[in-house]
């Protein structure tokens, strides 16, 4: 099963933006071990939650046809740190897209306000038959973290809201 950080959707809108959410609790096993007496969440998972954030972005605005790979962290900038009661907001822009490559660029908010900014850059890579030591199937997009949209998009469309689910 893919490990996925973060709970949830509360803005989408296709090939332009995307902010997720997550809620840092003391039962996650990684903050036992990081700073004993003192946990706290790695810079590490900071960034990991803005690629799954943006990943998402950018693969679901491609529909999704190719693994959306982070190539490279351009740039990664903390002013604060994330302990156990903090709720996470990844707020991500698309920059640029073309056939190869995007790139986006975010802001990592704890409790709403700004405590980092993310610049990443995603290539593709088509699921095919024969690429060496790749499976021959989209091994990103899992059901699991396709759920996550699914069911922010199911939530946005009960209440009427297409303007965040375009």
């Amino acid at each position: 099963m893919r490990w996925i950080w973060i709970d949830g959707f509360v803005d989408f809108v296709s090939g332009v933006r995307a902010s997720a959410v997550k809620n840092v609790t003391l039962s996650e096993e990684h903050l036992h071990d990081h700073f004993p007496g003192y946990p706290v969440v790695p810079a590490s998972l900071l960034i990991e939650g803005m690629a799954q954030t943006a990943g998402i972005l950018v693969g679901e605005a491609r529909g999704f046809r190719h693994n959306v790979i982070l190539a490279k962290i351009r740039s990664a900038e903390f002013d604060d740190h994330a302990v156990p009661g903090d709720r996470l907001r990844f707020d991500a822009v698309v920059e640029s897209m073309d056939d190869r490559a995007a790139a986006t660029g975010g802001i990592v908010h704890k409790n709403g306000a700004s405590i980092g900014r993310v610049g990443l850059i995603f290539s593709y890579l088509d699921p095919a038959p024969g690429t060496a030591g790749f499976p021959d199937h989209n091994f990103v997009f899992t059901p699991q973290m396709l759920s996550l949209l699914a069911g922010f998009l199911n939530q946005s469309a009960s209440r009427g809201d297409s303007a965040h689910a375009r």
